[in-house]
This record gives C-alpha cells, sequence and structure tokens, in this order.
C-alpha cells in the first residue's frame, strides 16, 4: 500500500494510514517534522522499504539500529525496526546511541547495514534516519532516490527471516575502542558541552579515560534542550563554551552536536575556531606524521586548505568536494585520503586513526592528541600560527525543500554568465566558478563565496571568506545576498552578517 502525504495528525487516517511526506528523503538523509510529515506508520513503512532495498541490494538482510535522546525517538526506532522485521531483516539494536556508536557497531558486530533514528543538531519536533548499507558509508543520492521510490510507490516487500537481537553494552565498547591505548602525558583540562544532547552520556567519560580534566557543561540528557539546541556551528552554543574556558582558564573547550558525529573547538582564549580552521591545523600536524597525504574538504571550507604555505611545503593535496556526511566519507574512501574535514564539524579520520566515518569522539581525542604532540603551544598559539582570513559562520537563508534547487540553479547561472561576460565581483575579476556544489565564486585576491542548498533542511547555506580582509569578506556577502534577495522564494536567514 502507498503512504499518503496528506494525512492529518489527530484523525482516524492518521491511526490506519501511513503518512510519508516526500520531501523528507533528502540527498543523503531522511528528515521529517513528527507527526505532521511522518506518522509512526509511516515509519513502519520506511522500515519495510528499506528492508526490500537491502535484499534488492544484494546485502545480508542484517542491520544495526539506534536511537538518540529525544522524547520520541524510541518509538520512532521501534516502528522502523516493525518494518524491518516485516522485510526479513535481522535488527541489531543497540539502543541509545550515538550515530558513530552505531557505525563502529557494524564493525564490532560485523553486520553490514545501519539505521541510525537521530535528528542530529535539528530543533525538538524534527526525526530522521542516518542509513547505510557498505560501511562505512552511508546513503548519497541514487541510494536514497531509490529508498525514496521504494516507500512512495508501495513496492515494500514483506518476507519471512526477519528477526531480532537486542545488544548490550555497545556504548562501553565504542568508548573503549576510541579511547584505546590513547594516553594525554600533557596536563590538559577541557570543558565539555553536549547541550543536554546524546553525547553527554559519552564524551566526559572518553575524555577522561585518555587522561583529560573534564569540566562538564549541560551534559546531562533532557531531551527539551533547555539551553539551547546541541549544535558545535551555532554561535549561541560556542559563546556558552568560550565563557566557561575563560572561567575555569581551561585548555581547549570541545561542543558536541545531537548524534555526536560532530565537535566544535573553543581555544584556551575563549576564541572559537571554525571546523574548517580546525581542520588545517589538525592538517599539518598530520602532514608532519603520514608522508604527503591527501585531505578531502567540503566547499563550505577554507581556502587554506590548498593556499597555507605549510600544508604546501609538507606535500598535502587538498581535494575541495561537495558538502555532506555521506559525500565526502565516499571521497575519503575512494581517494584513500587520510582524513576529511567539514566546515560544519563532521571529521572523518580514516586508517590509522579512524574507520572512515565520522566520530566526534575521534576528533575530541585527536585534537588533544595534537597539543600533547605540541606541548610548547596552547590551542590558541596554534590557531595564531595559520595565515589570517576573515571567515563568515554558516549562515541559512530560509528556502522551501521544494524550492531550493531550483533557485541555486538560477544562481549558479547568474555567476556562470558574469564569469562568461567578463563581469567583476567586489571591483575585481573573477578567477573560479566552482559548481561541484551549488556555487563557490572566487575573485582575483582569494577571496570567495559560497551558495548551495542545504540538504537536511528547508534552506540554503551561504559562507563567504576572504585572505585580505573584513572588508572584501563583507563585500562578498553583500554581493551575494543582493542576488538572493532578488529570488522571491529566499526568506530570512537564521544568522546574517
Amino acid at each position: 500500500m502507498k503512504p499518503r502525504a496528506d494525512i492529518r495528525p489527530n484523525t482516524l487516517e492518521n491511526e490506519v494510514e501511513a503518512l510519508v511526506v516526500p520531501t523528507g528523503f533528502r540527498e543523503y538523509d531522511a528528515r521529517w517534522l513528527y507527526p505532521e510529515q511522518i506518522n509512526l506508520l509511516g515509519i513502519q513503512a520506511l522500515g519495510l522499504g528499506l528492508g526490500t532495498q537491502l535484499h534488492e541490494a544484494g546485502v545480508a538482510p542484517k542491520i544495526v539500529v539506534g536511537h538518540d535522546y529525544r522524547s520520541y525517538s524510541l518509538s520512532i526506532k521501534q516502528a522502523l525496526t516493525v518494518g524491518l522485521m516485516a522485510a526479513g531483516v535481522e535488527v541489531h539494536d543497540i539502543g541509545l546511541a550515538l550515530s558513530p556508536t552505531a557505525y563502529f557497531a557494524q564493525f564490532a558486530l560485523d553486520v553490514p547495514a545501519v539505521a541510525m533514528v537521530t535528528a542530529s543538531h535539528n530543533a525538538n519536533g524534527w526525526t530522521g534516519v542516518k542509513i547505510g548499507m557498505e560501511r562505512p558509508l552511508t546513503h548519497g543520492p541514487d541510494e536514497m532516490a531509490r529508498l525514496r521510490d521504494i516507500v512512495l510507490n508501495g513496492e515494500g516487500m514483506t518476507r519471512p527471516g526477519g528477526g531480532y537481537v537486542r545488544v548490550q553494552g555497545m556504548r562501553e565498547r565504542h568508548i573503549a575502542d576510541v579511547a584505546g591505548s590513547v594516553r594525554i602525558k600533557r596536563k590538559l583540562k577541557a570543558v565539555v558541552a553536549t547541550g543536554n544532547g546524546t553525547a553527554g552520556a559519552f564524551a566526559p567519560d572518553v575524555l577522561r579515560r585518555v587522561g583529560v580534566e573534564v569540566i562538564e557543561r549541560h551534559t546531562a540528557l533532557d531531551h527539551s534542550f533547555p539551553h539551547y539546541n546541541p549544535n558545535p556551528e551555532d554561535l549561541k552554543m560556542l559563546h556558552d563554551v568560550a565563557e566557561m574556558v575563560r572561567a575555569h582558564g581551561a585548555d581547549i573547550g570541545l561542543a558536541f552536536d545531537g548524534d555526536g558525529d560532530r565537535c566544535g573547538v573553543v581555544d584556551n582564549e575563549g576564541e572559537e575556531i571554525f571546523a574548517d580552521k580546525m581542520g588545517v591545523i589538525l592538517a599539518r600536524d598530520l602532514a608532519r606524521l603520514h608522508a604527503k597525504p591527501t585531505f578531502v574538504v567540503d566547499v563550505k571550507s577554507t581556502g587554506l586548505f590548498a593556499a597555507d604555505p605549510v600544508l604546501q611545503s609538507l606535500g598535502v593535496t587538498a581535494d575541495y568536494w561537495k558538502t555532506g556526511h555521506s559525500y565526502i566519507k565516499r571521497r575519503v574512501n575512494a581517494l584513500g585520503a587520510l582524513a576529511g574535514f567539514e566546515k560544519s564539524g563532521h571529521f572523518f579520520f580514516n586508517a590509522p586513526i579512524g574507520r572512515g566515518y565520522d566520530d566526534g569522539l575521534v576528533t575530541a581525542v585527536a585534537v588533544c592528541e595534537l597539543l600533547d604532540r605540541n606541548p610548547d603551544m596552547t590551542m590558541a598559539d596554534l590557531r595564531r600560527a595559520l595565515p589570517r582570513t576573515w571567515g563568515s559562520p554558516t549562515m541559512s537563508p530560509a528556502c522551501a525543500d521544494t524550492e531550493k534547487y531550483g533557485v541555486v540553479d538560477r544562481v549558479v547561472a547568474w555567476f556562470r554568465d558574469l564569469k562568461e561576460t567578463r563581469g567583476t565581483l567586489i571591483g575585481q575579476p573573477i578567477a573560479d566558478v566552482n559548481t561541484v556544489n551549488g556555487v563557490r565564486i572566487t575573485v582575483a585576491d582569494g577571496t570567495w563565496g559560497l551558495v548551495r542548498a542545504s540538504s537536511n533542511t528547508p534552506n540554503l547555506v551561504v559562507v563567504v571568506e576572504s585572505p585580505v580582509s573584513e572588508e572584501n569578506m563583507r563585500a562578498m556577502f553583500a554581493e551575494i545576498d543582493a542576488v538572493l534577495s532578488a529570488q522571491p522564494e529566499v526568506g530570512k536567514y537564521d544568522q546574517k552578517l
């Protein structure tokens, strides 16, 4: 039976028919407002569809499932489990988990597929599922499109052989795996903030185990998120961590998102280090340990990965790729890169550091090891050692899911035409127009700006940076904002320069 997209909550229909709004199937995640855009029968249909997809793809019908700490996530996971089992899939339920806990469980349990119930940093009311069927990768656009078609066309098929295994102790196994044999010799004091999200049950224990003194900030689990949404890209969270770092004289502040696959960093002076700059700092350190490595970075990231003289002298190859954890994971895997970095705070460490998936706990330990290897430098010293650039946070003007890709196509065409007609931006010739993911337009002095469609929310994404001056950075934003303001589908920004 095909799900419907027009059922109202609190009606008889909602109790007997599946509701699945099509726009919830995004580029590499599935995200819906619950129960307005998907109901429990819709989640069950999603599980049946995913199980059908595993059989169709020839993947052994076994899957790890877990859920984050939201008031409704356990119910979502149970409905998903019913659908998976109906499709003849053996479900290995690891309980409350981080997304990287679920990815780790695929390896620890030798199970090929994963379905992690989480809306990550989205506000309460959102739910979603991160899905993969080839570790350490997660679904990309092709896999998501096929899953969408199976679900919406009612192609899910029931099969015998489904089963359920309740897995105990995966939290402890994940913590032990991340900590491993790492022991930090340098005396480090870290503020650890989790915004009352699931990472509060993991991150403090990992860092204490490797020898770090931990000052906990909003680590008690509370699905109402009373202080702020756990999002290490949000300035409200970063400013809160910065205040704690200064108040306690900490060496570093570490902020984790709701499902623990991202980590943000604040230095010992209370300065927030955007994740792309943190990636450059880590890349400098790792390139001294691993000869001529390749790093994959998303198009939102600083131009320093390609322009930093230290990275150039160490023979680093920088590969700018599509934004999104699924895209970067796949690219890191395909190139055999040492690591991948996203401006959002997803870091992907490949062997010998990690297994190629994004794990905020692994990132936090890697940052502490970086400080341990540089005992004469503070985190602020390492930040100041980078060439200075002026960059914006990630800004997200509203734009409906049904409209955002069309808007971006028009914006891409506008900037491409501008370059072809020898136009200028901020009074300079255009040096490059990168359209691998939206449009990243760079002028002669290296100042650049990006516009792309958000993969997970009804928004666009705007980022600007200049290696020359704040004035040029703001001028680039003004140019981009003028183009976006001419698009009637574009609404207010969540934050703006």
